[in-house]
């Protein structure tokens, strides 16, 4: 079905606050929209208006015909107890759904009493059939297999056996991908969809995006995916309060927005010289009047007459040249001055140098269930800059593991070096967790800093009273993220591991994190699949993880 999804005049925010208001978009067949803005700006509450999941505060969404099939596929992977892998596709294509109106209506048109009333049985039936076919739910179960085998995905028994909450997270990423590619929405709304993928996962993303006959709206915060495959940009910009669609695709948009902020500065600098020098001049004019008034009463001071006429005249002409300069700032078009952006900046804490050898491997071997890493030899020396890839499930994170101390090889030797004061980022970003309030866990990770200078750092990384005081876990996955890199400002460290650091962070913070890597001297440790920080983050050294081995590019 071809679907047009129309958003008229939209606001939405939560509570009292409004995030974006008359936000205009059209969505048609073939549309891809990226919808891109700092942490908080709106991003997921705008799709989950456009999904239909929650009311806007103002303004309409509405979808032509009106029974298109939305597909909404929120951030996070959810990991419901019990569930398997089977249920969590069938529940995140719609089919569940699908499913469980149609055994409703059928019920109901066999005994019209469960029917709703004033409804038709048959009618309701006939439609909940058309969905469920829509869906894919008749050939769901054929598909899955097949899409799962593409994937390589090795769940270790049947999806309909397999659960959730077993796999890793780039099991579960992978998981949710092909959840993806079985969908059949008419209209795809997807909030952070390549978060967790490697690149064999992401390249396959992107040719399902840009294969799809229908609408996409998507947020994304990796860069190169959005140059790949966006049509559009809808930017929420929090500070100026405002939104704005560019077309042309990401890089384009990344120009235009550059080339719009510049001329906004530039007319404001030269309205607010101009006013300047205006209102200098009418001061000038009041000094000259009050100095020509003084004057005459000083060279005539006996006669009042002369006094008095001199006094008006100097007061009433230079009085009229500043009535004229008022005038002319009266008139002046008022251009209002471009609020700054909140910028993360940051730097990392630097410690002294380690010892000349950081961590070795010799012909380490690990064993973990099925899945064995090695055997590795490998040596990290002070200061080396070291990029590691690999598909999910290779064993990146285990290789860390063991050359940070943290996991004792089943054979073979490991050994850190002397000095060596590491700071991490891991994936599931373990080191703020649980459900102590955000400055409570950091304050018991640095307790060298006093509460006062904790919450002035977490508040320069966007974190202000109303997140300090929330427990860590019901911060966002974004806040959790810029929590950790103020962690890494606080602490000194002379050896980085960053597993996956721009999961959930936004554009400005990615970049200013890569600015951040580039004046870092100490050893780096960087597992990414962001193919633009991986251009753009200076390494020495590039190490591929693969099936458990580790090779030198």
């Amino acid at each position: 079905m071809t679907a047009t999804l129309v958003a008229s005049n939209l606001a939405g925010g939560y509570g009292h606050r409004t995030l974006f208001d008359s936000l205009d978009l059209t969505v048609a067949p073939g549309d891809v929209v990226g919808v891109v803005g700092a942490n908080g700006a709106g991003k997921s509450t705008l799709l989950r208006l456009l999904a239909g999941i929650d009311e806007p505060q103002a303004g309409t969404v509405s979808l032509t015909p009106a029974d298109a099939f939305v597909g909404w596929l929120p951030q996070e992977h959810e990991r419901v107890p019990g569930e398997t892998v089977s249920a969590y596709i069938a529940r995140r294509t719609g089919c569940a759904e699908a499913t469980k109106d149609m055994d409703a209506a059928a019920a109901a048109l066999g005994d019209p009493s469960l029917a709703a009333p004033g409804v038709d049985p048959a009618d309701a039936y006939s439609l909940a059939l058309d969905r469920w076919l829509a869906s894919g739910a008749a050939d769901l179960d054929e598909r899955l297999p097949v899409v799962l085998a593409e994937l390589g995905l090795d769940l270790g028994g049947a999806p309909e056996e397999a659960l959730m909450t077993s796999l890793s997270g780039g099991q579960a990423a992978r998981v949710g991908l092909a959840a993806l590619l079985l969908s059949r929405f008419d209209i795809v709304l997807l909030d952070e969809p390549t978060n967790d993928l490697d690149l064999d996962g992401l390249e396959r993303l992107e040719a399902f995006v840009r294969g799809l006959r229908g609408g996409v709206v998507l947020v994304s915060h990796d860069r190169e995916f959005l140059a790949r495959c966006v049509t559009r940009v809808l930017e929420l910009d929090l500070a100026q309060g405002a939104n704005r669609v560019f077309g042309g695709g990401y890089d384009a948009y990344l120009e235009e927005r550059a080339t719009l902020r510049r001329h906004a500065r530039e007319k404001y600098d030269e309205f607010a010289e101009k006013r300047a020098d205006l209102v200098a001049r009418a001061r000038t004019q009041r000094e000259w009047s009050s100095q020509g008034v003084r004057n005459a009463m000083r060279k005539a001071p006996d006669n009042d007459k002369i006094r008095r006429r001199a006094a008006t005249e100097s007061s009433e002409k230079q009085a009229q040249k500043v009535r004229q300069m008022e005038s002319r700032i009266a008139r002046l078009d008022e251009v209002e001055e471009p609020r700054k952006e909140w910028q993360l900046e940051f730097t990392i804490g630097a410690a002294p140098r380690s010892s000349s050898v950081v961590s070795t491997l010799g012909d380490a071997v690990v064993r973990q269930g099925d899945f064995t890493l090695g055997p590795v030899s490998l040596q990290v020396n002070a200061g080396e800059r070291i990029g590691i890839t690999g598909p999910n499930g290779a064993g990146k994170s285990t290789l860390l593991r063991v050359l940070l101390g943290r996991q004792a090889p089943d054979e073979g030797t490991a050994s850190l070096g002397a000095s060596v004061q590491i700071g991490e980022i891991d994936q599931a970003r373990s080191l703020l967790a649980g459900s102590r309030p955000l400055a409570a866990a950091f304050e018991s990770l640095v307790p060298e800093m006093a509460s006062g200078e904790v919450r002035t750092l977490l508040a320069k990384f966007g974190l202000k009273a109303d997140h300090v005081n929330r427990p860590v876990d019901e911060l966002s996955p974004g806040e959790r993220t810029r929590a950790s890199l103020a962690l890494l400002q606080a602490r000194r460290v002379n050896v980085l591991v960053l597993d996956e650091p721009t999961n959930h962070l936004d554009l400005p913070a990615i970049e200013q994190l890569e600015q951040a890597l580039e004046s870092y001297e100490g050893t780096l440790l960087l597992v990414t699949h962001d193919r633009r920080m991986l251009a753009t983050v200076h390494t020495d050294r590039h190490w591929r993880v693969e099936d458990g081995r580790v090779t030198e590019a």
